[in-house]
This record gives C-alpha cells, sequence and structure tokens, in this order.
C-alpha cells in the first residue's frame, strides 16, 4: 500500500521539477543580478524548435544556444531592451513569447475583443428570435387580450353572449 503511494509521489514530484533542469550548470552566471535577469529574459523568448515554450524551459539544443547567447549579451553589457531587440533583429518577432504592440500585430491583439464582441452579439441576436414557450409569462402575456379585442373576436365567431 506504501510503495504504489510513494512512487506516484515520487512521479509527481519529478514532474514538478524537471522544467527547472533545462538550465544547465555550466550555464549559470557567477552574478547573482546578471543570472537572474538572464533567467527573466529567457521566460519571455520563445524556444524556436518547441515553439510553445520558452528557452528557459527546453531543453532544445537551439534553446540552450539562445540562453548562452542572452547570458554573453548581459555579460557584455546590454541592457534587456537591447538583447531582446539584438534576439527580433536575429530572428523576428516569433522569438518572443509575447508580441510586442504595433500596427503590424493589431490584428492579434484586437482579435480578442473582436471575438467576444461577435460572440456577445450572437448571443443577443440568439435570445431575440428564440420562439416563446407556452406557459411562459411571455406567452402569457401575448395571449392576454384587450376587452376590446374579446369583443370583436366574440364578433367575429358569432358568440355572443
Amino acid at each position: 500500500m506504501i510503495r504504489p503511494l510513494l512512487t506516484s509521489l515520487l512521479l509527481c514530484l519529478s514532474l514538478v521539477v524537471s522544467p527547472a533542469l533545462a538550465v544547465t550548470p555550466d550555464e549559470i552566471l557567477d552574478d547573482p543580478v546578471l543570472e537572474g535577469r538572464a533567467r527573466a529574459l529567457s521566460a519571455e523568448l520563445r524556444c524556436m524548435v518547441c515553439q510553445n515554450q520558452s528557452i528557459d524551459d527546453s531543453d532544445a539544443p537551439l534553446a540552450k544556444d539562445l540562453r548562452i547567447l542572452v547570458r554573453e549579451r548581459l555579460v557584455a553589457g546590454d541592457s534587456d531592451e537591447q538583447v531582446v531587440d539584438y534576439l527580433v533583429s536575429r530572428y523576428g518577432e516569433f522569438v518572443l513569447l509575447k508580441p510586442r504592440f504595433a500596427w503590424h500585430t493589431l490584428v492579434l491583439w484586437a482579435a480578442g475583443p473582436v471575438a467576444l464582441l461577435a460572440g456577445l452579439i450572437a448571443i443577443v441576436a440568439a435570445l431575440r428570435r428564440r420562439p416563446i414557450r407556452e406557459g411562459s409569462a411571455e406567452a402569457q402575456a401575448v395571449s392576454q387580450l384587450s376587452e376590446e379585442e374579446e369583443r370583436r373576436l366574440k364578433a367575429l365567431l358569432g358568440n355572443t353572449d
């Protein structure tokens, strides 16, 4: 009973710890401030091989090369913006996990709110077009006739009381 529990606990622990193993000890800078900046930048840059992981989380050889390049640029004295600009100039804006807001990315940024607005309009339109169910308050309000309408209806039907 204890053995399967211990095995599953170790498996879960290994899954939680595994992304932290992407940066190898030979990549880590001696200066903790520069290393912190490098880790922050690496978390914002896309692995060109994995595409949905940052280079900080990826084990791909290209991601390792990019991590080393980021650290080299920081040691050379580049600011965070200069490092990002350098990588964007080499690999394009696709290297950024969060694209910059610019006129050519406007469609990307506007797509979410536009889709939400279109969905809300579609829901309102569908609710306005739905048929009235029998027995509902709306159906009863529609089915109630005024006294004048009832007299005209009885006259048309030939029911004169």
